[in-house]
């Protein structure tokens, strides 16, 4: 057993000081508040967080950071770039830039990610000797990045819809598709979990899933989480509208996906009923604050959701910046622009939104907490920073940054040590992996 003496930690029941705990087999055992640090203790100065969870995630959109901010135009101009992109990746060159991406994720806090994965094919639209070499090469990487990793393959059938209906698939997106949803649950179910990694599913959108398509993958997805994109643009709920004259949420609700274990990704722009319906249904709203503003998408109706009696999850989704603090400060300052009021989350539900509630969106049900039995994942958060110094350890959420993360464990294991991960230098790795796909365009 690994014993830990905290100045100060994050608990199920609120902050506490003086934390002492151990670490046995990956987890968390003995947790004791105000305790005295023993002998052999490792001891924790600053404030301890439980794990992070980005439970939104596209690694190869990490290309465009710094890239595209200036271009003007909104999230459909901003898609074609991001398609380019997909045409220059690889097994080989898929692995290394996530890898880079993951380890990036680890320095900033983030323990777990829900990876969004729809690029299975190669350029052509055709299978890999390995159907799912993409995803297996996402899974190594998450492995050796040191984190854990739920894979939410994705189904991708159509083009878009429009008024008129849904459109073919064009030449970038033949990567996505399997065809048919019994040929995509194949193609899955020759994935394994292993000790870090989950294997989950996600419906594209209901621009890319038909209607008759979306009771199909609520049948073969039964018991697994499922995210989806739902409501991120104006210009989809008018074409659903148009063509199904029912909101992306009430397609998904007739469909049989709207349970507790389904994730509403961005849900920015949801009627009423389609935010009682999610309140309903108990499911996940996932939101990416730093992407819904850098796209311009909007602001979504966050505190309006959990009143229903929705959850909440946070992702960095494009990867425009990678930090979960910045993420969950953004869901209560957008609200405060919306509502003219400060307070809209406590602390308490913010880091909610951050741990636990990301970890069981990704179906990580002992993960997330502080806590006998646990899986031991903690981020160690300093207080003598430039950012952190007079700050009360309660209020750590609102001043820290990634800068500020010094050490993170994830099942017990430390993948970053005074600010390092394991890996050597992250911003060694990203040159090399963004160079790598950039070579081949």
């Amino acid at each position: 057993m690994t014993t830990y003496w905290a100045e100060h930690a994050w608990l199920p029941t609120g902050l506490a000081a003086d934390v002492r705990f151990g670490v046995v087999d990956g987890r968390f055992t003995a947790v004791q508040r105000r305790a005295r640090p023993a002998d052999g203790d490792q001891r924790l100065r600053g404030v301890l967080l439980p794990g992070l969870a980005n439970a939104h995630s596209h690694a190869f959109h990490r290309a465009l950071r710094g890239r595209t901010h200036g271009d003007g135009g909104n999230f459909w101009t901003w898609r074609q770039q991001m398609y380019a992109v997909t045409r220059h990746l690889t097994p080989d060159t898929y692995l290394a830039l996530a890898r880079a991406v993951y380890a990036e994720m680890a320095l900033s806090g983030t323990t777990a990610v829900g990876e969004f994965h729809y690029l299975h094919h190669d350029r052509t639209g055709h299978r890999y000797g390995d159907a799912n070499a993409m995803g297996q090469a996402l899974m190594e990487a998450a492995r050796e990045a040191g984190i854990r990793l739920t894979l939410l393959d994705t189904c991708y059938l159509a083009g878009g819809l429009t008024g008129e209906g849904h459109v073919p698939l064009d030449d970038v997106q033949r990567r996505f598709t399997d065809g048919d949803v019994d040929t995509w649950a194949a193609r899955v179910a020759a994935l394994a979990p292993d000790e870090t990694t989950r294997i989950g599913a996600a419906v594209h959108s209901v621009r890319a899933v038909p209607r008759e398509q979306l009771a199909a993958m609520a049948e073969v997805t039964r018991g697994r989480v499922v995210h989806a994109h739902v409501s991120e643009q104006p210009g989809e709920n008018l074409a659903t509208q148009m063509y199904y004259g029912a909101t992306p949420a009430e397609l998904l609700a007739e469909a049989g996906l709207l349970t507790p274990r389904f994730s509403a990704v961005h849900a920015t722009h949801l009627t009423d009923h389609d935010v009682e319906l999610l309140g309903a249904a108990r499911a996940t709203a996932c939101f990416c604050p730093t992407t819904e503003r850098d796209l311009a998408d909007g602001i979504g109706p966050a505190r309006r959701l959990v009143e229903a009696g929705a959850r909440l999850s946070l992702g960095s989704d494009q990867h425009a910046v990678i930090d979960p603090f910045e993420e969950l400060r953004g869901l209560e300052m957008h609200e405060r622009l919306q509502s003219n009021e400060r307070g809209r989350f406590t602390p308490e539900e913010l880091l909610a939104t951050a741990s636990v509630e990301g970890y069981r969106s990704l179906h990580w049900h002992d993960a997330g907490q502080i806590a006998d039995g646990q899986r031991a994942d903690f981020v160690l958060v300093r207080t003598d920073t430039v950012n952190t110094a007079g700050c009360k350890a309660g209020q750590i959420l609102y001043c820290a940054t990634r800068a500020d993360v010094s050490q993170v464990v994830v099942g017990g294991r430390s993948v970053v040590e005074e600010g390092r991960h394991v890996l050597g230098d992250v911003a060694a790795l990203l040159t090399k992996a963004l160079s790598d796909v950039r070579d081949h365009q």
